[in-house]
């Protein structure tokens, strides 16, 4: 299919995301070509290895085709909304249990949807250009495709990027536990096909080793005493009141960046991360985004959200409620029924 890529070339099962106009985003369509060849390659003999890149010069994947959600919210078409989160969670679960190694080339933007489908693989590799981010919040939604298991593996840090949509590069990513391996991105053509003639495990790992760096050093996550500080609250409110008092820049920056975000969306996320903190596998937290996917979309801050960030780009939406104070734990609770 023109959008996505699928073929096998040596030793490997190769999926190239090939809707550059449109920064690689996933639309139902890939996600399900996705997962049928991932099925398919899991018991096929001749694949020893996966490798996911992405077409074009911008991005390994912004996200899912979160116009078509938008669209299916505003007409009421719950059927549309929910085979596409359906199908993209069970995909994310395939990546992360998919039994030979899976490489994601994480290069250039790599956002929510994007996320997913690299974060969740088994060697994940980042360059210098690597921007990634859970921007979610900005959009009257939540950071989904198994991210609240991601990002609360690692906490505070998890919940400064899910609740900012803070973007991040190489090193940031690394601390996080969102990528493993970096590598410049002018070595990512030459190990592609290098890993193509790799028929175990230790062979793909030795050949990402011999071409991957040290990491630059993280910007955002490097010190840790403010988040800490910041993020150890157990409300939305105090959390943000913390940042505000703060002097530390990032900090600031934060508190400037919540007080953007649907208030909803923020309370929603804090919960979703604390719970997943406590859940033993991706495919709870997985279940519980489902959950909160389908509650989300049918709020007035998801079609306003996307409104002012994707439709008009007015970045100047009107949330409902207005402020953190408006949002009850009785809203929240009917968020995760």
């Amino acid at each position: 299919m023109p959008d996505i890529d699928v073929r096998v070339q040596g030793h490997a099962g190769r999926i190239t995301l090939a809707r550059p106009q449109a920064l690689n985003a996933l639309n139902l369509a890939m996600v399900q070509t996705i997962r049928a060849a991932l099925q398919e390659w899991a018991i096929d003999p001749a694949v020893s290895l996966v490798i996911l890149d992405g077409a074009g010069d911008r991005a390994l994947c912004a996200g899912g085709d979160i116009r078509v959600m938008y669209e299916a919210a505003r007409r009421g078409d719950t059927a549309t909304i929910s085979a596409f989160f359906t199908a993209e969670y069970a995909m994310n679960l395939q990546v992360a249990r998919f039994p030979k190694p899976y490489v994601a080339l994480m290069d250039r933007v790599v956002m929510g949807g994007g996320v997913g489908i690299a974060a969740h693989g088994s060697v994940r590799v980042v360059t210098e250009r690597s921007v990634l981010a859970m921007p979610e919040t900005a959009i009257g939604f939540f950071p989904d495709v198994g991210a609240t298991w991601l990002l609360s593996r690692k906490l505070p840090m998890g919940l400064h990027l899910g609740l900012t949509g803070t973007r991040i590069g190489a090193g940031d990513a690394i601390l996080a536990g969102l990528a493993d391996f970096y590598v410049p991105s002018d070595r990512l053509a030459g190990l592609a096909e290098a890993l193509c003639t790799c028929t175990t495990p230790a062979e793909v790992t030795a050949r990402v080793e011999a071409q991957a760096e040290a990491p630059p050093s993280a910007e955002v996550c490097a010190d840790r005493a403010w988040m800490d500080e910041c993020y150890r609250h157990p409300t939305m409110e105090l959390i943000e009141a913390a940042l505000r008092a703060q002097d530390h820049p990032l900090a600031q920056g934060a508190a400037a960046d919540i007080a953007t975000k649907s208030p909803s969306s923020l309370k929603v996320t804090l919960r979703a991360l604390r719970e997943a903190e406590a859940m033993d596998s991706l495919d709870q937290a997985l279940a519980q985004e489902l959950r909160l996917a389908l509650s989300t979309t049918a709020q007035h801050d998801f079609t306003e959200g996307v409104r002012a960030v994707l439709v008009d780009k007015d970045r100047n939406a009107a949330w409902r409620p207005a402020s953190l104070a408006e949002v009850t734990p009785e809203m929240v609770d009917g968020y995760f029924a």
